[in-house]
């Protein structure tokens, strides 16, 4: 028997339906060794050599592994053909020891059967380079995040961390408020000309001289430019037409699904990365496991001829032979860094049309499968043409311009239908025909600061600089909102007071490493790295002599920043003390003027909620007990002190009374509002759910997913999870 190791438990299910009894496929579940989270990790002296561990959680992984690698003839590692994976499947052979003559590394970019098996024929070794590429990022990681969260811990503020990539993002967030509040807004005005035949046009030219953009700043000055030309007469001086094409973007990469995803689905990039890992590793359709689109983490925009020929043959099926150019479109990859080896993101099978899988898939997996199928097949069709007519309207003294873009043949807007094409048709005008004016109005405008970052926006910014690499873009927008060093509100970052101190001492202690272009050049360094280009112990003496020198500084000379209380109107009720604004390690909160002697604090804003209170009938508030567990109190506090669990909404299935939210030395548990009656208790994550094969009316999420709570039923969800 031949083992074959992934990294996830659906991957394994699918290529296992693939293999057949003649391999054992299993799940090493992402890494199983890593830098110890208690202590630095690095032997900096020693070439910075990582002390690699292998926490509880994964020891039975671990365990398991080794038995099955002892009995096992060949071994396949078979993780994702990227550093990561590379990585992974490196610490695998390392941590179960096995004998390195039984190793072979195989890589794929979709997970079908023919890919699979055609992986087979064809494996090699580990790519160590690769793996010291990966490893390399890993302490470079390290040694930022674990040296620099103390320093920021010490000055600023206890549970702050800092990261090499991280902290340039948050930069990049910063400086945009800063130049938004810097903004100073120019008022100015556009003239509008109503003309016969519904035709609108915008003034260009006062006696022949062209308008600048800022040139009319006044209401008084559009409305005596409005006075003159309602007293001219007009005719049509031009008519130019001309015809242009619009080319289909390329396929999708990393970035371009995430940001495509934010702006069209309103997807998040976690949520992006996260449901097209399931696309990627399959989804049963009918009697089948079906891989549905290749490796989402990809610079590339390589496509492999195989596919573009059943994308071609789909097209010519669906819309026939007009929509086809004569040879395929290609598309250069524009990023120096991109893995070439790679392909872009497409659908594996191009004749597998979105409403055939809609049926097999969640809703978010349909949306998200739909766009990547829509952008790779419009990206192999003909470009969508136009019929542009240019109008010009002259007076003795002003001249205006009406423009009209009709489509006239649709090409790739016929698959990508997400795309708003506006279709003016031009009316029919002659050359110096005498048109009547029905109206003039002036259009108000301010000057714009330049727009606050979204999701996608951002990743866009870090792409362009070279900044991160496709598996890291979602990672690093996570952690700034996890930290509250940023909020995301109506799709735009806000960086809260705390993240714009953090990046202020960043900037002015650590601005030679914490940039744009210096952590460019570092993504350049670990690629050549990859490349055998350079050494990996070189780059990171070169990176961390730099790094200790401004870190020493900054222990050194970086004053310690404590927030000041914002005093509010507000008295203590323990005390009659006034209470003030403070900063604590989770935000603001209220507390009272007079501590130490009053420990009064309460959170600077109460969520109420619907329910009232049962002794005194006020509404109800959101609290939070010092475990963190939720609970719920009389807002009418002093004067009732009345408390009560937080509901959950989830329903005890040995009494159908509702689970409220607890805490022990262990941790939070739910268990019975019907407690001491009912003493039923359970932990993790929950959903009211029947069980088909013992009636019971609560789920438990176990690794990857769903499953009776009932310890004596082991049925579990079939459609897991990655």
């Amino acid at each position: 028997m031949d083992l074959v190791v992934v990294e996830s438990p659906s991957k394994a299910k699918t290529i296992g339906k693939f293999l057949g009894k003649k391999y054992d496929v299993v799940a090493s579940y992402g890494h199983i060794r890593d830098l110890p989270k208690s202590s630095f990790g690095v032997d900096i002296e020693k070439d910075f050599k990582p002390k690699y561990v292998i926490s509880k959680e994964k020891k039975p992984i671990v365990d398991e592994l080794k038995k099955l690698v002892n009995k096992s003839k060949t071994v396949y590692i078979a993780t994702d053909e990227d550093r990561e994976g590379e990585a992974i499947g490196w610490h695998i052979t390392q941590a179960t020891k096995v004998d390195p003559k039984k190793i072979k590394r195989i890589a794929f970019h979709e997970i079908t059967k023919n890919a699979i098996l055609e992986s087979l024929k064809s494996p090699r070794e580990i790519n160590m380079d690769m793996v010291n590429s990966q490893e390399a990022r890993r302490i470079l990681d390290r040694i930022v995040g674990y040296k620099l969260s103390p320093l920021l811990a010490k000055k600023i503020q206890r549970g702050l961390s800092a990261g090499r990539v991280q902290s340039v993002a948050l930069k990049l967030i910063v400086d945009r408020e800063e130049e938004i509040n810097n903004f100073n807004p120019q008022e100015y005005w556009t003239i509008h000309l109503l003309f016969e035949g519904d035709i609108e046009a915008t003034l260009e030219k006062i006696n022949g001289k062209q308008l600048e953009k800022l040139e009319i700043n006044s209401k008084n000055e559009a409305d005596k430019i409005i006075k003159e030309i309602k007293k001219e007469r007009f005719t049509v001086a031009l008519i130019k037409k001309t015809k242009s094409k619009r080319k289909p973007e390329p396929p999708f990469i990393t970035s371009t699904m995430q940001m495509s995803a934010s702006n069209l689905l309103g997807f998040s990039a976690q949520k992006t990365m996260r449901v097209a890992q399931t696309l990627y590793e399959g989804v049963d359709i009918e009697k089948d496991r079906v891989g549905l689109i290749t490796y989402m983490r990809t610079d590339s925009f390589n496509i492999a001829k195989e596919a573009i020929q059943k994308a071609r043959k789909t097209l010519k099926e669906l819309l026939g032979d007009e929509y086809l150019p004569e040879k395929p479109n290609t598309y250069k990859t524009k990023s120096k860094l991109a893995q070439e080896a790679h392909e872009a993101i497409r659908p594996t099978n191009p004749s597998l049309l979105p409403d055939m899988v809609k049926p097999y898939l969640k809703d978010d997996e349909f949306k998200l499968y739909n766009l990547i199928w829509r952008r790779f097949m419009a990206s192999q069709m003909k470009p969508a043409e136009f019929k542009n007519t240019a109008a010009i309207f002259k007076s003795d003294k002003f001249e205006a311009k009406a423009n009209f873009k009709e489509l006239v043949f649709d090409g790739f807007l016929r698959i990508w239908t997400f795309s708003n094409t506006q279709d003016k048709q031009a009316p029919k005008l002659k050359k110096n025909q005498s048109i009547e004016l029905l109206d003039v109005k002036g259009k108000q405008h301010f000057t714009e600061p330049p727009p606050r970052y979204t999701e996608a926006s951002l990743i866009k910014e870090l792409e362009k600089h070279g900044i991160g690499r496709p598996s890291t873009y979602a990672t690093i927008i996570s952690t700034l909102i996890k930290r509250e060093y940023v909020i995301l509100k109506d799709k735009k970052f806000y960086p809260q007071e705390i993240g714009i101190v953090t990046s202020m001492m960043l900037n002015k202690f650590f601005s030679d490493i914490i940039n744009v272009k210096f952590t460019a050049q570092m993504e350049e360094g670990l690629d050549k790295v990859a490349n055998k280009k350079l050494d990996k112990t070189e780059l990171l003496r070169k990176f961390y002599n730099k790094f200790k020198k401004l870190l020493d500084n900054a222990y050194e000379n970086m004053e310690k920043i404590k927030p000041e209380d914002e005093p509010t109107e507000e008295k203590c009720p323990a005390c009659g003390a006034p209470l003030v604004i403070r900063h604590g390690r989770y935000g603001k909160f209220l507390a009272c003027s007079n501590y130490p002697k009053c420990r009064y604090t309460k959170p600077l804003e109460e969520e109420y909620t619907d329910i009232k209170c049962n002794k005194c009938g006020a509404p109800m508030v959101v609290k939070y007990s010092r475990k963190g567990t939720r609970f719920l109190a009389c807002s009418n506090y002093p004067e009732c002190k009345n408390t009560k669990p937080y509901p959950t909404g989830l329903k005890c299935p040995l009494c159908g009374g509702e689970l409220v939210e607890r805490s022990s030395k262990k941790g939070k548990f739910y268990g019975c509002s019907n407690y001491p009656d009912c003493k039923f208790t359970i932990r993790g994550k929950l959903k009211n759910q029947l069980c088909p094969t013992c009636g019971y009316t609560l789920f438990v999420k176990k690794k990857d997913k769903w499953c009776c709570a009932n310890s004596k039923c082991n049925y579990c969800e079939k459609n897991e999870g990655a």
